[in-house]
This record gives C-alpha cells, structure tokens and sequence, in this order.
C-alpha cells in the first residue's frame, strides 16, 4: 500500500456508504478522513499524498448542508485522533491508532499500513508502531 498524489481544489466527501477512509500526509504530521469525511479544498492545500484504504469512494457534496456535514464529520475524525495523542506514552499511542483501525477495517488492511502512516497520525516514530503491532500478536 503506497501514498498517491493528492491535490485537489475540489471540496470532496469520502462515500459514507463504504468501509473506507484516506490518509492524508501533511507535512509534518498525517490525518485521518472516514467516511462522510471532508477532503481537498481549502482544508487540504498542503496535502500532497493520501493513502486510500478500504473501499475507497470520494462523492462530491450536493449541497451547502452536506458540505457542512462533512466538515462536521472531518472535525470529528481529527479529535478521535487528538485524543488518542494526549496519552503521554507512545507505545500506548500506538497500541490505540491500531485498535481504533480495527473497528474500521479488515485486519488484511490493517496489516497492510506502512508503519509510517500510522506513526505519523499519532506522533511516534514508525518502530513504535511496528511494537505494538508484535504486541498484539
């Protein structure tokens, strides 16, 4: 599983009727949109990669209530994140971005993240992410 480009001016919704979501690589961090998730615009235009998981589907937003919608639910998406971040141990961090991926996806899926994506959206160094993951083994 590797990044692709991502530049979009477009405001985009990632299909809520789908088990899937995107990783968006910022620059010094990562985010993560499930579904019924804003993407692009203005809210991306430092994004330059994503990583498509799942089913992946974008839609676009029919009207100004669904555009709200979106953001409502890409606002969501980054304080499930943030809360994983205040845990001061990274271990901990790490050990819960993988459980919380587990509600979402296939453990095919999962297994597939580069260690990378996943460090980056909780603040640990990708070995962290490679101990948990021996850990739950």
């Amino acid at each position: 599983m590797e990044p692709i480009p991502f530049d979009s001016d477009d405001l985009l919704v990632v299909n809520s009727r789908r088990r899937n979501g995107l990783i968006l690589y910022k620059r010094y961090h990562a985010e993560f949109a499930g579904p019924g998730a804003a993407v692009g615009g203005f809210i991306d235009h430092d994004c330059k990669l994503a990583l498509p998981l799942g089913n992946f589907s974008l839609i676009r937003p029919e009207s100004a209530e669904d555009r709200q919608r979106a953001y409502a639910l890409r606002r969501q998406w980054i304080r499930l994140t943030k809360q994983i971040t205040d845990n001061p141990v990274p271990v901990k961090r790490a050990q819960q971005i993988l459980t919380q991926f587990e509600y979402y996806f296939d453990s095919e899926t999962i297994s597939q993240l580069p260690d990378e994506a996943l460090a980056l959206l909780v603040g640990v160094l990708p070995h962290t992410i490679r101990m948990a993951r021996d850990l739950e083994t």
